[in-house]
């Protein structure tokens, strides 16, 4: 597993991260095979909580891979803080500005190299007011257009319960129960080749949200509504991948 080859500061933060994970969640894993096979993955979670990226790296962890998260260039900057990040093999992303390229080269790369890349394509926190997805920005698409590596949805309920984005409430109890469920690959083949323009990334990303939708509803139960799209902005018709074709 790529795990066994951590470096120091990576096991470091395994020994605090993962205790505390452990203590505090009552965990429900399923899917974990779908990142087990080698080569570089975009894993793609819906985004309920501030507590998701703890959530889904226990649970990439004990997949067998060694998560690597987006963030923001500025944090790398940080004195001590941001070397830990980069020692973490964790990767910095330059946003609206003409470094923005560099950072779609360090995915890539962390690809090329047999990385596990987490990408929340919501770009955050869901605004549904009864959390479910909403329409995703495209860059996970982008990403996998150019390097047509798998993207491996993750579907995610339980953190909210950790922390709740609609009222900023923390709670401490132990052994809250979280359900993370990964699944097959987004079938992307259609797109295999084609030129990046917004119409094609957009319909992958649509692709991409509407499995994490629907992986969602078998998790919670319900009927999944349209992909929610904030007050204000123009969206294109909410519809099914195998009705796009």
């Amino acid at each position: 597993m790529t795990r066994r080859r951590l470096g120091f500061w990576q096991r470091f933060a395994v020994v605090l991260v993962k205790p505390v994970m452990t203590v505090w969640t009552r965990r429900t894993w399923r899917g974990t095979e779908h990142l087990r096979e080698p080569g570089g993955v975009i894993i793609v979670p819906n985004h309920l909580s501030h507590a998701d990226p703890l959530v889904s790296a226990h649970f990439v962890y004990d997949s067998g891979r060694w998560p690597q998260f987006l963030g923001k260039a500025s944090v790398f900057r940080v004195p001590v803080i941001g070397w830990i990040l980069h020692r973490c093999r964790q990767i910095p992303v330059e946003r609206g500005t003409v470094d923005a390229v560099k950072s779609l080269d360090k995915l890539v790369a962390a690809l090329d190299a047999g990385g596990a890349v987490v990408i929340y394509p919501e770009g955050t926190t869901t605004r549904h007011p009864d959390m479910w997805p909403m329409k995703g920005k495209t860059g996970a698409a982008r990403l996998a257009l150019a390097t047509g590596a798998p993207v491996v949805p993750v579907a995610m309920w339980g953190p909210e319960k950790i922390f709740d984005p609609r009222t900023n409430r923390l709670s401490l109890r132990p052994r809250i129960p979280v359900t993370v469920v990964a699944g097959p690959p987004v079938d992307l083949s259609r797109w295999a080749g084609a030129t990046p323009t917004r119409a094609t990334l957009e319909e992958m990303t649509d692709a991409i949200m509407l499995r994490l939708r629907d992986m969602l509803a078998e998790i919670r139960g319900g009927t999944p509504p349209p992909l929610w799209e904030r007050p204000g902005r123009i969206r294109p018709t909410d519809q099914r991948p195998e009705a796009a074709a």
